[in-house]
């Protein structure tokens, strides 16, 4: 493997993804003095994270020997249990490890996952904790973490969340971690989406988009969240902090949870329909913000 300026308390991490949130994760271990291990699938993206004082791994097994905590935080559930089960992964936790599932995989997935490991490796603790938050949040660590798992795995967690998060949340036995996620998540991309269909009915109505902007500011329909994505979409830009396609998986996450309880949710499954179609004309890598190009008619197309 290639090694960084490992440096810090001893404190053993390893962080399995490095994508905009995994990077920025392994990132801010380091800065916080944990000795910190980095893998991804693409060696491009954890290649750079050497000039941070990060380990980078030539393979899974590799990072997780010794480590203390194990933060996976790739995009699927299959690419998860690929990872963890079919790249020597679980052979390779340390007696008592801790593995912090923090990736956005679904309530199906999890269970699977977290079953799996306890039969295989009942020494390690698992912790379901998906964050919330994108790539500022993550960059300066101030992500919020909805974990949920043994209460033995707090204090080696404590300070590695602290590295990482502005908050925790701890809300019961493993998988209530991801139900929370999903949950957050579709109130966020319902905010969303309604921000991209006012910006397309002022544009219809002829309300400049910074007239917009003004009359909500400092309100009680200020929502940061869909103040940022407003302003991202008048001045088009797309650059993915949440990329569309993620922000996607997660509602089709969420209604396949959702009608495994026999519920319908129409305004949900009408959002994944219509972000389906976004990624089809190829915004599925520009941030949850292009929900807006897929409009139809003028205002659904970039002014800019």
């Amino acid at each position: 493997m290639t090694q960084g300026n490992a440096g810090g308390d001893g404190t053993g991490v390893a962080v399995l993804g490095t994508g905009i949130m995994g990077s920025a994760m392994a990132r801010n271990l380091a800065a916080a003095g944990l000795r910190t291990r980095a893998w991804d699938r693409s060696a491009a993206a954890s290649a750079p994270l050497a000039a941070s004082g990060v380990i980078v791994a030539a393979a899974p097994a590799d990072a997780v020997r010794d480590a203390r905590v194990v933060i996976t935080m790739v995009p699927t559930g299959d690419i998860t249990e690929s990872v963890v089960f079919g790249g020597g992964v679980a052979e390779a936790f340390a007696p008592g490890a801790v593995w912090a599932q923090m990736g956005t995989i679904g309530v199906a997935a999890t269970a699977g996952i977290g079953g799996r490991l306890g039969r295989s490796r009942p020494d390690v603790l698992f912790v379901d904790a998906p964050v919330s938050g994108s790539k500022g949040p993550a960059e300066s660590g101030q992500l919020l973490i909805l974990a949920s798992g043994p209460a033995a795995a707090g204090p080696p967690l404590r300070p590695v969340f602290a590295a990482i998060g502005r908050k925790t949340v701890w809300l019961g036995e493993a998988g209530q971690g991801s139900r929370m996620k999903l949950v957050v998540n579709a109130y966020m991309s319902t905010l969303i989406e309604g921000v991209a269909e006012a910006l397309a009915l002022a544009g219809r109505l002829g309300i400049d988009d910074k007239e917009l902007a003004a009359a909500i500011e400092g309100g009680p329909l200020d929502a940061p969240i869909a103040d940022a994505k407003l302003h991202k979409m008048a001045s088009g830009d797309y650059a993915p902090e949440f990329p569309l396609q993620w922000a996607l998986k997660d509602v089709d996450l969420a209604l396949a949870a959702a009608r495994g309880d026999g519920e319908t949710l129409p305004l949900l499954s009408a959002l994944s329909r219509q972000w389906h179609a976004a990624v089809d004309a190829g915004h599925g890598r520009e941030d949850v913000s292009a929900a807006r190009l897929a409009l139809a008619g003028p205002a659904g197309r970039d002014p800019h």
